[in-house]
């Protein structure tokens, strides 16, 4: 080709090299849209995630130890299933803080994190041989925070002695009872070492980004909200002042967020507006995903 005169110290001919260089660029052409479902699969360490991406992608893609904190780093795998397409991102074990310095697992954690913020769905891995910590809440909060879909994995099941009949149903209860913060994430009993219902996996995704991405109307919505307020009438001040609301909408998805329209929602205390989430869940379901609900002010006279 055609050699250009250049001086990278004082930038001379280097306009005339970039406009050629970007003349013999290829043509772009309109992005085909991202349609994959992004997964994350998190947890502590040496709870079986790296296992659990081998046994979904069907293949050893990720190194897999006894030794806990192998992987170092997020890791992006597409797999089809059943005609659509899924990126599972395998990341770091994720301890407390109080035990991480600064450094190299200091980053290992925050691009944990990072993956569970663009995800879709975060498969939420718990050992079944050990008894649950504080750290698995904490993970769940996260999860929570960040608004995304969840799947609790109860992982290592063909490690778990002496199981009977009963078993599988007392290990739903105790993880159930050991994250309260995620009462309405499907858990699934598996091993990642066996495949044991890990077939499942993919199955409890796709309704959590169904119910993660749901959307329902206004005026279904507000037969809830009555039928709510019918049971439970709005709380009032020792001074006579009571709250009142006007009405609801949805106003985002990922996750579903539900406005709600009132007096003032200083009169609504921290018990009754868990009763207005819990009766949305009762009333319309949204299993795998959380839902947000936001009190606004409005000055307007009541409907209900």
């Amino acid at each position: 080709g055609r050699p250009f005169a250049v001086s990278g110290i004082h930038g001379t001919g280097t306009g005339d090299l970039l406009d050629e260089v970007c003349f013999n660029l290829p043509k772009v052409v309109d992005p085909v849209e991202d349609t994959a479902i992004n997964v994350s699969i998190i947890g502590k360490p040496n709870v079986g995630k790296s296992t659990l991406l081998n046994r979904l992608v069907q293949s050893d893609r990720a190194i897999v130890s006894n030794i806990p904190g192998t992987t170092r780093d997020s890791v992006d795998e597409m797999v089809e299933n059943d005609g659509k397409l899924y990126r599972l991102i395998d990341t770091a074990g994720i301890r407390r803080k109080r035990g991480i310095e600064f450094g190299t697992e200091f980053f290992m954690i925050n691009r944990a994190f990072n993956a569970i913020r663009r995800s879709d769905v975060s498969l939420l891995l718990v050992d079944g041989t050990e008894d649950m910590s504080d750290q698995d809440g904490k993970i769940a909060e996260r999860v929570v925070d960040e608004g995304r879909g969840c799947v609790i994995i109860c992982n290592k099941w063909d490690a778990v002695e002496d199981k009977d009949n009963s078993s599988w149903k007392k290990m739903n209860e105790y993880v159930r009872e050991s994250l309260p913060q995620l009462t309405w994430a499907p858990i699934v009993v598996a091993s990642a070492l066996t495949g044991q219902r890990t077939a499942n996996v993919f199955k409890e995704v796709n309704d959590a980004v169904e119910q993660h991405r749901r959307r329902v109307s206004t005026a279904v919505l507000n037969e809830v909200l009555y039928e709510a307020v019918s049971w439970h009438k709005p709380p009032a001040t020792k001074a006579g002042r009571q709250g009142k609301i006007y009405y609801c909408t949805q106003v985002a998805v990922r996750p579903p967020t539900i406005a709600m329209f009132v007096n003032d929602p200083s009169l609504f205390r921290e018990n009754y507006r868990r009763y207005m989430e819990g009766q949305f869940r009762k009333a319309l379901g949204f299993a795998g995903t959380p839902i947000r609900v936001v009190w606004r002010g409005k000055s307007r006279a009541p409907i209900l």
